[in-house]
């Protein structure tokens, strides 16, 4: 469905055209690292509005690292959003819980240290914020995050996306005050199967997008 992230990036600029009626500073586009800041540099770019991160981490089952059991985003009390169903199967326990969060919570932070670069967040109270992602799988990563930013008041939140499995995105448009997600399959297995370009994105890539558009536009940070 599309070629890159770039192109689904700029498919979703076309469709966020409404939000230009609104002045500059009262925009801020929020990118999940990694690949959900190419597609969020893409938005930011052709709004236009200020570009920043939202990290999120991965809740790590025991044993099985690549296993999902939740998600966890920073913010003025951190969020989590857990997977119960697998938590129960897997017998995981509150004590294993409570470390791996603080462990996510310490990487979470370094990587913001290291995507921003010494620059401070943006301001996000009273503001619209678009988060952007590349796709939803389960959507624990993007519900941990947008709790997190309820936390800091915003105007509303407008969560864009290429693509997702329907009831993934149904339940996510419970939580933003707007969804846009270009494509519902209705086979879903995995976001990569719908791009035709699904390589990892970098850290570097990551930071070198972000600066891109602080360079060009740092007074609306």
């Amino acid at each position: 469905m599309f070629e890159n992230r770039v192109q689904a990036g700029r498919q979703l600029a076309a469709r966020l055209q409404h939000l230009r009626d609104e002045p500059p500073t009262d925009v801020v586009v929020l990118g999940l690292p990694r690949g959900g800041v190419v597609v969020a540099a893409e938005i930011a770019a052709g709004l236009p509005a200020p570009l920043d991160v939202l990290v999120v981490r991965k809740l790590r089952a025991p044993r099985q690292p690549e296993l999902a059991i939740g998600a966890v985003a920073d913010g003025v009390h951190p969020q989590r959003s857990l997977n119960d169903r697998v938590i129960t199967t897997l017998g995981v326990g509150d004590e294993y819980l409570k470390n791996e969060t603080a462990i996510q919570l310490d990487e979470l932070r370094r990587l913001q240290a290291l995507y921003r670069r010494g620059r401070s967040a943006s301001p996000l109270t009273g503001r619209t914020l678009v988060v952007a992602d590349d796709g939803i799988a389960t959507g624990a990563t993007l519900r941990a995050g947008i709790k997190a930013l309820r936390q800091a008041a915003p105007a509303r939140i407008v969560l864009a996306v290429p693509v997702g499995p329907v009831e993934a995105v149904r339940s996510l448009g419970e939580i933003v005050d707007e969804l846009i997600c270009l494509e519902t399959p209705s086979v879903f297995t995995a976001v990569g199967e719908f791009y035709g370009d699904f390589r990892q994105t970098t850290d570097a890539q990551v930071i070198a997008a972000l600066e891109q558009q602080w360079v060009a536009r740092p007074s609306e940070r």
